[in-house]
C-alpha cells in the first residue's frame, strides 16, 4: 500500500459515519507542517496568516506552539472579531475602508491595543480620522513596502500590485505624516514578497520555466534585502520605537528570516499545504486539509460522478486554480466538463472500484478558501475524528 493509499484508508475509516461533502484536517500533518515552518524560520517568530486557516480552533492550536506569535488578518471586521475573541496581537494585512469598524476600533481601548492597521497613503489616515465618531484611542499603524522587482528601468514589474511606497524616503515621509497626527502611532513595517513566497520554483515538467523562476527569485531576494534594510533604517529614524518588521510567506520563510532587518515572518498556507505549494525546491509539506465529495453516479466504465466539487480558487483563472482529485490515486477530470457546480465526472481505472456513496478526496488550490465552502472541519488523528470545529463560515462570519 502506498502512503497515499494508506492515508485514504485512514480518512475513509475516520469519516465512515459522516456523509460527504466533508472537510478534514489531518492534525499530524498540520503539526508536522507547523514544526517545519518553525525550523525554517530559524528562531524568528511566525505570524499566522488567518486567511490561510479561517478556523479559530486551529489558529489557537498553532499559536500555542513555540515559534508562533500573533495573527495576520485580512479584513478589519475580522481583526476586531479575533481581538474580541481573545487574540491580543492582530496585524491587518490590507488597508480598510470600513468606517464602522474604524469607529469601533478608535472607541475601545482593548481593541485599539490588540489591532494594528495597514497604511500606505495619507488618505487612509484621513479616512480613519473621519470615521472615529468621537473615539479617541490611539490607532496602531503598520506601513507597507512595495516588494516588486523592477527590471529594464522599471518597464517590467514582477510582483503584486500592492503598496505605492517603494523607496526609503517615501516610507519615512509617511511615517512623519503619521507622527504629525494625533491619535496614531507607527509600530511596524510589512513587506510581502509574493513573487518569491507564493510562486513555486520547481514546476513538474517545466524545467526551463522553473530555472527562470529561480533566477528571478534570486535577483528579487537580493534586491529586496538591500532595499528593505534601507527602508527600516529610514523609518526607525522617524519612529525609533518600531515594534516589528514583517516579511515573507510560506515559500520564502528561510530566505526572509536570514535578513537582519526582518524581525518576524508571516506564514499560513504552509499549515494546510494546498496544491499550489507542491512546486517548491526548498521545502516539502504534507497535505493536511482535504475535502471529500460522494460518488452519486456511475455513467460507464472508467467513470464516476461525484456531487459538486467545483471550488475554484482566487487568482488568474487557469487549471492551477482548480481542486485536484487526490484519493484514490489516478482519477482525472473529464476535459469537457471539469469540476462542476453540482456534479463532477471523474475518469480513470480507479473509478471502477468506487461504489455509490464512496468518497473521493480532493485537494484545494489555495489554503483557507476551502473553508468558505464548509461550516465544519473534522479533525483527524490516526484513523479517528477526535474533534469537530467550526470554520469562520460555521461561526456565521463571512468577511470577504
Amino acid at each position: 500500500m502506498t502512503p497515499r493509499a494508506a492515508d485514504r484508508a485512514r480518512y475513509d475509516r475516520a469519516t465512515a459515519r459522516l456523509d460527504a461533502p466533508v472537510a478534514v484536517v489531518d492534525l499530524e500533518a498540520f503539526d508536522d507542517n507547523a514544526a517545519d515552518l518553525v525550523r525554517r524560520a530559524a528562531g524568528k517568530p511566525i505570524r499566522v496568516a488567518s486567511k490561510s486557516v479561517r478556523c479559530r480552533a486551529l489558529l489557537e492550536r498553532v499559536l500555542a506552539r513555540d515559534g508562533f506569535a500573533g495573527i495576520m488578518s485580512f479584513t478589519l471586521a475580522e481583526s476586531l472579531w479575533l481581538a474580541r475573541s481573545g487574540f491580543d496581537d492582530v496585524l491587518l494585512a490590507y488597508p480598510s475602508a470600513d468606517r464602522a469598524a474604524f469607529a469601533e476600533l478608535a472607541g475601545d481601548a482593548k481593541l485599539a491595543a490588540a489591532v494594528t492597521v495597514m497604511v500606505d497613503d495619507p488618505a487612509q489616515l484621513e479616512l480613519i480620522d473621519r470615521a472615529r465618531d468621537g473615539g479617541s484611542e490611539e490607532v496602531r499603524v503598520c506601513l507597507e513596502l512595495d516588494t516588486s522587482l523592477k527590471l529594464l528601468g522599471g518597464r517590467v514589474r514582477v510582483g503584486a500590485l500592492r503598496s505605492p511606497l517603494r523607496e526609503p524616503a517615501q516610507l519615512a515621509e509617511l511615517a512623519r505624516s503619521v507622527a504629525r497626527r494625533r491619535g496614531f502611532r507607527v509600530v511596524g513595517i510589512m513587506a510581502y514578497e509574493g513573487h518569491v513566497a507564493g510562486v513555486g520554483d520547481s514546476v513538474a515538467g517545466r524545467p526551463v520555466r522553473s530555472r527562470a523562476i529561480r533566477l528571478m527569485q534570486k535577483a528579487a531576494r537580493k534586491e529586496l534585502a538591500t532595499r528593505r534594510a534601507a527602508v527600516v533604517a529610514a523609518v526607525r529614524a522617524v519612529a525609533p520605537d518600531l515594534e516589528f518588521v514583517n516579511g515573507g510567506g510560506t515559500g520564502s520563510v528561510q530566505h526572509t528570516a536570514a535578513e537582519q532587518a526582518v524581525t518576524e515572518i508571516a506564514a499560513g498556507s504552509g499549515l494546510y499545504v494546498p496544491r499550489l505549494f507542491d512546486n517548491y525546491s526548498s521545502f516539502t509539506g504534507r497535505p493536511a486539509a482535504l475535502f471529500a465529495q460522494p460518488v452519486v453516479r456511475r455513467p460507464g466504465v472508467g467513470t464516476v460522478t461525484v456531487l459538486g466539487g467545483g471550488y475554484p480558487a482566487s487568482g488568474v483563472a487557469g487549471p492551477d486554480r482548480l481542486p485536484v482529485p487526490y484519493l484514490p490515486e489516478g482519477l482525472r477530470y473529464d476535459p469537457q466538463e471539469g469540476p462542476g457546480e453540482v456534479q463532477t465526472p471523474l475518469l480513470g481505472s480507479p473509478a471502477d472500484d468506487l461504489l455509490i456513496g464512496d468518497k473521493v478526496w480532493f485537494r484545494h488550490a489555495k489554503a483557507g478558501e476551502m473553508c468558505e465552502r464548509f461550516d465544519q472541519l473534522q479533525l483527524i488523528e490516526g484513523d479517528r475524528v477526535t474533534a469537530t470545529v467550526p470554520t469562520y463560515r460555521g461561526e456565521g462570519q463571512t468577511f470577504l
